[in-house]
């Protein structure tokens, strides 16, 4: 798939009608503020508005299920998906449907995994991993571990303005005509 057909494109719903993207809400939302020993099937189920049996039945065990929610490779596949030099506004545009699409950011979960030491440092490794250095192998030039390290805490950025603005302009805004005015400064990291 080109940049350009990523960009136009919609993500297709995970699992639509079955409350799989609910149950995911929910997990993300359990593991990432509260820690592992105190998360349980029982009580993602009650935030998701299913039964227990209904989140076993899709996602297994607790560790299945966290190991589920720690996997950040097929969001950094999908904001990854363009060439170089469209990069940036094709990062700013996917984050925004996304997000509208799926009522989640398929990054920001990580924030919320910071100065934990329990399993959630899980999430750390993995979003660097799977996204800054997947980011940092696709970049030329000079500095580029810290030149995706920084494209990735404008990503974050972004979508942390989006959540404590949820109604506010840019939720007015078109995904294109916030990238006309967010990825300039994408690009210019990820041109170096």
């Amino acid at each position: 798939m080109t940049g350009s057909q990523a960009t136009a494109a919609a993500p297709a719903p995970t699992d639509p009608g079955t409350g799989r993207d609910a149950i995911l809400r929910a997990a993300r939302r359990a593991f990432t503020q509260r820690p592992y020993a105190d998360v349980t099937i029982r009580g993602i189920a009650a935030d998701a508005g299913v039964s227990p049996s209904l989140v076993v039945k899709h996602f297994g065990r607790k560790e299945e299920l966290f190991n589920t929610v720690a996997d950040f490779g097929p969001a950094a596949e999908e904001l990854l998906d363009a060439p170089l030099d469209e990069l940036g506004r094709h990062m700013v545009v996917t984050l925004v449907r996304r997000r509208r699409e799926q009522q989640s950011d398929p990054l920001l979960r990580v924030v919320f995994s910071l100065g934990n030491q329990d399993e959630r440092s899980l999430l750390r490794h993995r979003f660097h991993e799977q996204v800054t250095e997947a980011l940092t192998a696709r970049l030329r030039g000079d500095e580029r571990a810290l030149r995706a390290e920084l494209v990735a805490g404008h990503l974050l950025g972004l979508g942390a303005t989006l959540s404590l603005h949820r109604e506010g302009a840019g939720s007015l805004a078109t995904p294109e005509h916030i990238a006309d005015l967010y990825a300039p400064a994408l690009q210019s990291l990820i041109g170096g």
